[in-house]
């Protein structure tokens, strides 16, 4: 597991409720840590995992449970109906980047390496967050910073960092943070850094729109009585999937009948509220500190 060690492992599985002859889905195949626990527990059930990494491909699971796709979760229906494999009775999905995407540092995700401005889960799609910033005009750059990092001073962000390519294009982590220096919250940089990356790693991977479509298509994908299981890491994701299992969509829309009911709601959720990691999991695991897990039983 020093790919990726995997986030309320014990938790989850049980949220997943297997079966033995069941067919489950994990999303964010990753390092293979929740995948492997889940395929321990089938007999002649089925395991399918999605990960557009191709890194991730070097963990795949030798088992023939277990099939591996090399793809983005926003098209788990597709893949699915491909394998024959609908409906199914869970799934899995730990959101966010693996340790496996932070500690390489030729991928430009964390702050710790001088690397190229990279941050692409998928290192073949055309998009990298060194376009980002040296392409994108200056208000789509405040948006960014503002909506997908809650980055409170964005607009001072985006200004320097459209001031600072007139004269350089910015290709390197390093060259990034010079150029925002003035705008960095010098009692907690790491902290502030943080959000800054994050908000470019979410425009780059168009995070936000697969995490939609994919939500949109579990309710297709399970089974009645099926378990959604659902880790995120900030407020933006943990959000919209509290939104989507409490409203039945994303953006949190309400459908009420003429009684005052909602309608259209596709879950049970089985968490009121978010499963988080025990203080022993933190001090192992330093990095599942902000993690927030959702449990949902489909109707």
């Amino acid at each position: 597991m020093n790919y990726h060690e995997p986030v309320l492992l014990a938790e989850a599985i049980e949220g997943m409720n297997i079966k033995t002859g069941g067919i489950y889905v994990d999303v964010t195949y990753g390092g293979g840590g929740h995948s492997k626990a889940i395929v321990e527990k089938l007999n002649n059930g089925k395991m399918f995992a999605f990960d557009q990494d191709e890194d991730a491909a070097k963990n795949a699971i030798q088992d023939k449970k277990f099939t591996l796709i090399k793809s983005n979760f926003r098209y788990i229906k597709r893949f699915m109906r491909h394998y024959n494999a609908l409906p199914v009775d869970g799934i899995l999905a730990d959101l966010g980047i693996s340790s496996h995407q932070v500690d390489t540092a030729s991928r430009g995700f964390s702050t710790r390496f001088d690397s190229p401005l990279d941050m692409r889960m998928n290192t073949e799609q055309k998009l990298s967050a060194q376009e980002v910033i040296n392409t994108y005009p200056e208000e789509k750059l405040k948006y960014i910073f503002s909506e997908y990092g809650e980055v409170e001073n964005a607009g001072k962000v985006a200004y320097q960092v459209a001031a600072a390519r007139k004269s350089k294009a910015i290709e390197t982590t390093k060259q990034l943070i010079e150029a925002i220096d003035r705008s960095i919250d010098k009692r907690f940089p790491a902290k502030y850094l943080s959000k800054i990356f994050q908000a470019l790693r979410i425009e780059v991977n168009d995070e936000i729109n697969a995490l939609k479509e994919f939500l949109v298509q579990s309710v297709e994908v399970l089974s009645k009585g099926g378990r959604l299981v659902v880790i995120s890491y900030h407020s933006l994701e943990d959000r919209l999937v509290k939104n989507f299992l409490r409203t039945g969509k994303p953006d949190g829309e309400i459908e009420k009948d003429i009684y005052g009911n909602i309608m259209n709601v596709p879950f049970n959720s089985l968490t009121k509220k978010p499963v988080t990691p025990s203080e022993d999991e933190i001090k192992i695991n330093p990095r599942a500190r902000s993690a927030r897990m959702r449990i949902a039983e489909k109707i």
